[in-house]
């Protein structure tokens, strides 16, 4: 007889086979559930954690989330994160600019008042704490298409000696033929200059500021060719001859970013910017460097007519809250320019954005006593800087530098995995080739550690991630071994517009990610990463945490030279300790930190730190002393004052 299953049984089966079958057709959903679940269960074990460290991404209440374009650890161990209009060119227009500051102590955030468009200015340490805020973002770019109105810089000349004249936003300025062109920004004209000559004849030499100009009339009605001179509109009599304007070609080419000449300092103590006196020159995406006097060096950025401020530098100077003009050399903007032992400034020739492919990007030794520019050699995929991590390698008396990954100019949809390695103290310093990162590399995030290894992390393959190349990798390099050795893998990730920097409680936070599109085929818009993650790094792990070294009172200001006496309850577990300067972090570029080492004498519930008497290779200011045991493992940050 034939077998026949029942009409219950015949359901059963259909019902497994559908299962089956449904199964089958999810198999890689299923696959990857499993490996994820298999992930999370591996990197939270004990052994994994005490080898690779651990992330965990910090919960920030929607209202305080923002785009960190910035950031900045502060002497109250608080984070400064700034995005100003944060990329988003409807804030511009409304006027909305955001700082926030992050307590990772117990993980609290306060928004702060933000004055003016702070979106890519740069930033350094002042020696009292203050934080140096200087330039920002005048004008977001108009590019391609959407250029409607032909435009181009401006000099409004005044001729005269008795008056300066500031002119409003809209001011109109009409060239022979009747053209009418307006102009962007309000612009202060100074009065011009007269002076007798020996022979007495006296000669006035016109006041002229610079502005940017649009057309009234759309298209090409309002393109110009040639220089002009042009009338201020509803000015007449002696004011119509002594003031108008003068430009060159006016044209529908792309209109880049344009900077502002604002400067703050952000007190951390009443948690506010205090204006101080502008720069002479606007500037978006400049580096502000410390210097061994407390005074800043200013660099590059891109001027108030969008162009890239041609070696004008200036210098800030903290007790006079004034600026003043400094040695001339023209860089690339947001180059890295490091304070090294002896005063001189290091140009690892890594860079940010803007400005020719061939003009500034060679690295070299800058004297600013002398102005002069010593290029050094070596270095591999030297068409490869742009977007390139570089730091000071730890501690900061070898004088050693680092180069890490980079892409190439502008779009470019070249990276590369090199890393290159100078010893300022050889007699010919050149680049050395070091080992190389596990792929092409552009916005990587390094940070010094107190046990003097560097993690970096992060980074994407193609321009601002395009293609989903994010890499979700990161690794320790050990300066002692020239070597990487693999950590945790982040689980968000980080390219354009990316910070990371290293907290007080020896944990490393990252922050912010622009990505241009938000798909692998890049047709989708990206949105900005507002997750902050963090890092745990293994010397917190396997019970060390508990034997960390543990400092208690001490002094809080300490002399170049001098000695720091901190008590302890096991003064033998101190074996290193280090001075670390506070990182001030955007696109890629932190001058500001470097680990120092300190002289370390053991007593009787007390260990003694000795200072080394060098403004250049510690410049005045707040630092963390971090105290190390002999496996590595830091302390808790103690804050002290060095100068």
């Amino acid at each position: 007889m034939r077998y026949r299953p029942s009409r219950q049984m015949r359901k059963t089966v259909v019902g497994t086979g559908v299962t089956l079958l449904l199964a089958g057709l999810n198999i890689p959903a299923a696959l990857t559930f499993a490996q994820d679940r298999l992930h999370d269960y591996r990197v939270s074990r004990p052994a994994y954690q005490a080898r690779y460290g651990a992330w965990e991404v910090v919960d920030v209440p929607e209202e305080f989330r923002t785009n960190a374009i910035h950031a900045a650890l502060l002497r109250t161990g608080k984070v400064l994160l700034i995005a100003g209009s944060g990329n988003e060119e409807e804030e511009f227009d409304a006027g909305t600019f955001q700082s926030v500051l992050w307590d990772p102590a117990d993980n609290s955030f306060t928004e702060v008042p933000t004055p003016e468009d702070l979106f890519c200015a740069g930033h350094a340490a002042l020696p009292d704490g203050r934080m140096l805020v200087a330039g920002g973002t005048l004008r977001y770019e108009v590019l391609g298409d959407a250029v409607t109105h032909a435009g181009g810089p401006m000099l409004i000349k005044n001729e005269d000696p008795d008056r300066s004249r500031t002119f409003p936003k809209g001011t109109r300025l009409r060239s022979p033929s009747g053209q009418e062109y307006v102009t962007e920004a309000e612009v202060t004209v100074p009065a011009a200059k007269k002076e007798t000559l020996e022979n007495g004849e006296v000669r006035v030499t016109a006041g002229e500021t610079r502005v940017f100009v649009v057309a009234e009339a759309e298209g090409e009605e309002g393109v110009t060719v040639r220089p002009e001179q042009y009338a201020v509109v509803g000015l007449k009599g002696e004011d119509a001859r002594n003031l108008y304007g003068m430009a060159g070609q006016l044209t529908l080419d792309d209109q880049d970013f344009q900077g502002i000449d604002a400067a703050y300092e952000f007190d951390p103590e009443t948690e506010r910017y205090v204006p101080v006196e502008p720069m002479a020159e606007a500037r978006w995406y400049p580096t502000l460097t410390a210097l061994p006097d407390g005074r800043v060096l200013t660099v590059s950025g891109l001027d108030e007519v969008g162009q890239v401020v041609p070696g004008i530098n200036e210098i800030y100077d903290p007790e006079t809250k004034t600026w003043s003009e400094g040695p001339q050399r023209y860089f690339p903007t947001y180059p890295a320019l490091f304070l090294t032992q002896g005063g001189d400034i290091f140009y690892t020739g890594s860079n940010a954005g803007y400005g020719p492919a061939d003009e500034g990007r060679e690295p070299g030794l800058w004297d600013l006593d002398t102005n002069t520019f010593t290029e050094v050699g070596g270095l591999t995929d030297g068409d490869q800087l742009e977007t390139s991590a570089s730091l000071l390698l730890p501690p900061a008396q070898d004088q050693r530098f680092m180069v890490l990954g980079g892409g190439g100019v502008g779009e470019s949809e070249k990276s590369t995995e090199r890393t290159a390695i100078i010893d300022l103290t050889e007699d010919d310093p050149r680049f050395r080739e070091g080992p190389s990162l596990p792929q092409g590399t552009r916005y990587l995030s390094s940070v010094i550690l107190p046990d003097d290894t560097v993690f970096t992390s992060g980074g994407s393959e193609d321009y601002r991630g395009r293609g989903e190349s994010d890499i979700l990798k990161a690794q320790f390099y050990d300066p002692a071994s020239d070597t990487f050795r693999p950590a945790a893998d982040p689980t968000v990730g980080r390219n354009y517009h990316s910070e990371a920097l290293l907290l007080p409680d020896g944990r490393v936070a990252t922050f912010g990610s622009d990505p241009l599109f938000g798909d692998a085929d890049n047709t989708r818009m990206g949105e900005f990463e507002k997750r902050v993650e963090i890092y745990t790094p293994p010397y917190l792990f396997d019970g060390r945490d508990e034997r960390r070294p543990v400092l208690g009172d001490g002094p809080a200001r300490v002399a170049h030279g001098g000695e720091a006496t901190f008590t302890t309850g096991h003064p033998g577990r101190v074996e290193r300790a280090r001075l670390m300067r506070p990182s001030a972090v955007t696109h890629t570029t932190d001058v500001e930190q470097r680990s120092i080492s300190l002289e370390v004498e053991r007593g009787d519930g007390e260990v003694t730190f000795t200072v080394p008497d060098d403004p250049s290779l510690i410049p005045p200011g707040w630092y963390m002393l971090f105290a190390t045991d002999a496996e590595g493992t830091p302390s808790e940050a103690k804050w002290i004052q060095v100068g």
